[in-house]
C-alpha cells in the first residue's frame, strides 16, 4: 500500500497541480478561443482530481473519521473558492449563485452520493449496515444548517425578496460555523465511534499501510498548488461556463449545479470506492460530511464576502427546491434510522437526485 501511495504522490498527482499553475499563469487575464477553453477546462478537472486525491493520501495518514474530514473540507474550498470568484467575476448575474451552489451541493451529497453508496453496498452484501447514531446525527445537523441557510431566508421580511438583512447574514453564518464546528468536535472527539465502519475496518492503519510522513508532506504542498490552480482557472473559464449555459438555453441556476457536479466528481469517485471496499459508513461519512462543509463554510465566506461585494445576495430557495429538500430530510430519516439499507432505498435517493438535475434544466 505504501509503495503504490508513494507511486501516486510521484507521478501524475504531482505534474497535474504543477501543469495546471502553468496553466493558470498563461491564460489569467486573457480571452480564450475555443482550443484554450478545452485545455483549461482539463486542467480544471485535473487539478480536482488531484487535489482530493492528495487529501485521501493525507487522510490514510490520519485515519477515521478525520479522513472524511479532510476530504469534505479540501473540496469545500474548492467550491467557496469557485463560488466567490464567479460572483465577483459575474456581478450582479451571479445574485443566486452561492444559493444554488450549495444547494446543489446539497442534493448531490444527500441523494446522489448517499444513494450510489447504498447501491454499491448493497449488491455486494445484498444488505448496506452502516452507524445510525452517526449518521443521523450528520443528516439532523445537514437538515438544521439546510433550514437556517437556504429555507429561512424565503419567509423573512426585514428584507424584499428572498435574502437576509446584514444582521440576519450575520447570525446565519456564526450559527453555520458553530454548528459545524460543534459536528466536527464530536465526530472526531466525544463521540467517533459513531462514525466508524461497523464490520471490518476499526479506524486504523497497519504501520506499512500508512504513507510516511514525507509521503503526506508532499501531499500536503500539492494540495495547496492544486487548490490555488483550481480557484483561479475557475476564474479564467467562468465566463465560459455562463456563456455555454446560456447558449444551451438553461436557467442561470445551472451554472451552480455544474459547480457543484464539477468539485463533488472525486468525492463521488471516492465514496464508491469506499463502498466497494464494504465501508460505507465512510462513504455515509464522505457523502453528509462534504454537504455539511458545504453549507457551515460556504455561507461564512459569502457572508464575509459581501463586505465587498456588490450586489444582492439571495439565499432563499423556490417552492420547488424546497419540496425536493424536504422529501430529501424525510426520505433521508426513513433510510438512517434502522442501521441497514437495501437496494430500494438507494434507488429511492438515486431518484431524487435525477428529479433534482431533471428540473434544474427544465424547471
Amino acid at each position: 500500500m505504501e509503495v503504490m501511495l508513494r507511486a501516486l504522490t510521484s507521478r501524475w498527482t504531482v505534474s497535474i497541480p504543477l501543469l495546471a499553475a502553468i496553466t493558470l499563469a498563461a491564460t489569467w487575464g486573457r480571452s480564450l478561443p475555443g482550443i484554450g477553453v478545452v485545455v483549461v477546462v482539463a486542467a480544471l478537472v485535473g487539478a480536482v482530481l488531484a487535489a482530493v486525491q492528495h487529501a485521501e493520501v493525507i487522510a490514510h495518514r490520519v485515519g477515521e473519521p478525520f479522513g472524511s474530514l479532510v476530504l469534505a473540507v479540501a473540496v469545500t474550498v474548492i467550491e467557496v473558492g469557485l463560488i466567490v470568484t464567479m460572483m465577483v467575476t459575474s456581478g450582479e448575474k451571479s445574485a443566486a449563485l452561492a444559493r444554488d451552489t450549495v444547494f446543489a451541493a446539497v442534493m448531490i451529497t444527500c441523494n446522489g452520493i448517499f444513494g450510489l453508496a447504498l447501491l454499491v453496498g448493497a449488491v455486494r452484501r445484498r444488505v448496506a449496515v452502516f452507524n445510525a447514531e452517526g449518521t443521523g446525527a450528520a443528516l439532523g445537523t445537514v437538515a438544521t444548517l439546510s433550514t437556517l441557510s437556504l429555507v429561512l431566508p424565503t419567509f423573512t421580511t426585514s428584507k424584499p425578496g428572498p435574502e437576509f438583512s446584514p444582521a440576519q447574514l450575520a447570525f446565519a453564518a456564526a450559527a453555520s460555523l458553530l454548528l459545524y464546528a460543534l459536528f466536527v468536535m464530536v465526530q472526531t472527539v466525544r463521540h467517533r465511534d459513531d462514525f466508524l465502519p461497523v464490520e471490518e475496518f476499526d479506524g486504523t492503519y497497519e504501520r506499512g499501510d500508512r504513507p510516511t510522513v514525507r509521503a503526506t508532506l508532499l501531499s500536503l504542498a500539492m494540495l495547496m498548488v492544486a487548490l490555488v490552480a483550481i480557484v483561479g482557472l475557475a476564474k479564467v473559464v467562468s465566463p465560459s461556463i455562463e456563456s455555454a449555459v446560456a447558449s444551451a438555453g438553461l436557467p442561470q441556476s445551472a451554472v451552480g449545479v455544474v459547480i457543484a457536479l464539477l468539485v463533488l466528481l472525486p468525492e463521488t469517485l471516492a465514496a464508491v470506492r469506499a463502498a466497494r471496499r464494504d465501508q460505507v459508513q465512510i462513504s455515509l461519512n464522505l457523502a453528509l460530511g462534504s454537504a455539511m462543509a458545504s453549507i457551515g463554510l460556504t455561507i461564512p465566506a459569502i457572508a464575509v464576502a459581501t463586505i465587498w461585494l456588490d450586489g444582492p445576495l439571495v439565499l432563499g430557495l423556490g417552492a420547488t427546491q424546497m419540496v425536493l429538500l424536504a422529501l430529501t430530510v424525510v426520505v433521508g430519516v426513513l433510510t438512517v434510522v434502522p442501521g441497514r439499507a437495501t437496494l430500494l432505498h438507494g434507488g429511492v435517493h438515486v431518484a431524487l437526485f435525477s428529479a433534482f438535475v431533471f428540473l434544474a434544466a427544465s424547471p
